[in-house]
């Protein structure tokens, strides 16, 4: 058995401030030591049960947080960017099950850090009319490839949207949000213990779970942050302006759309 893990920081045991999240700072950089933990609670839950290979896929910002030389040993890793595939980079690799660890709640959310993709850019994103978050649509990427998420980890916003799109799940809440940046955590200890044996319960009943599978092709709907990022992203011929602060387009695939709007993630960096 094969098996991704994909990690990211905004649901991570302690993190609450959006400094935890940015390098260059020593809030980040136990933060990032928090996250590489987590990531290993998920590598030991994977091969207690049974798991012959993982990869970690470190999720986050630029893709390389998690220092190498703290990862458990008998993981792979998958870091650095561009990447196609993105947060779900290493899926194409024979992978049999997925799992999402320090996962949060989607942009306007009322979870801790709650965003899609790039806070600075998007404020909604939508498939086909349906609003996702991270874990949706990188959970939908996975199911192109037949692959089902089997475990998910996260503050209770973020497991109240994502249930309903990965009911097979097995899901860890490791905080409760009181605010977009507060709210009451497990401890490191505690939250590595249940994401331990919230991936190995996901594992062991992964033959009963579902990969996400959407239809196709996608109407793909983005509402911008600000009608300056809506005139950029319209130098793309393929973009529609919907609105003063929407724009769309049309994907074949997930993949695609993936790609797309990593591209517009991109973008925007022009115009901070």
């Amino acid at each position: 058995m094969k098996v991704l893990i994909s990690t990211d920081i905004e649901g991570v045991a302690g993190v609450f401030h959006p400094q935890q999240t940015r390098a260059g700072n020593p809030e980040y950089e136990r933060a990032r030591v928090l996250m590489t933990h987590e990531a290993n609670a998920a590598i030991a839950g994977a091969f207690d049960a049974g798991a012959d290979e993982v990869l970690v896929n470190d999720s986050h910002g630029d893709f390389r947080n998690m220092p190498p030389d703290l990862l458990d040993e008998r993981a792979r890793m998958v870091m650095g960017k561009p990447r196609y595939l993105s947060m779900m980079a290493g899926v194409d690799q024979g992978v049999h099950a997925v799992c999402l660890i320090g996962y949060h709640s989607r942009a306007q959310g009322r979870g801790i850090l709650a965003h899609t993709i790039n806070s600075f850019a998007f404020a909604r994103v939508l498939f086909n009319e349906q609003e996702l978050g991270e874990a949706g649509i990188y959970g939908a990427l996975a199911g192109e490839y037949g692959v089902p998420v089997v475990m998910a980890s996260g503050d209770d916003a973020f497991i109240e949207e994502h249930r309903p799109l990965l009911p097979h799940a097995v899901f860890v809440q490791t905080k409760r949000a009181i605010g977009q940046t507060s709210g009451i955590s497990l401890s490191p200890a505690q939250a590595r213990s249940a994401i331990r044996a919230g991936v190995a319960a996901g594992l062991a009943q992964r033959a009963a779970a579902r990969p996400l599978v959407l239809a196709t092709p996608l109407a793909v709907r983005v509402q911008t942050q600000t009608p300056a990022l809506a005139d950029l992203f319209c130098q793309w011929p393929s973009l529609q302006r919907l609105a003063a602060v929407e724009v769309g387009f049309d994907a074949p695939t997930v993949q695609a759309a993936v790609r797309m709007l990593n591209c517009l993630s991109a973008m925007s960096a022009v115009l901070r």
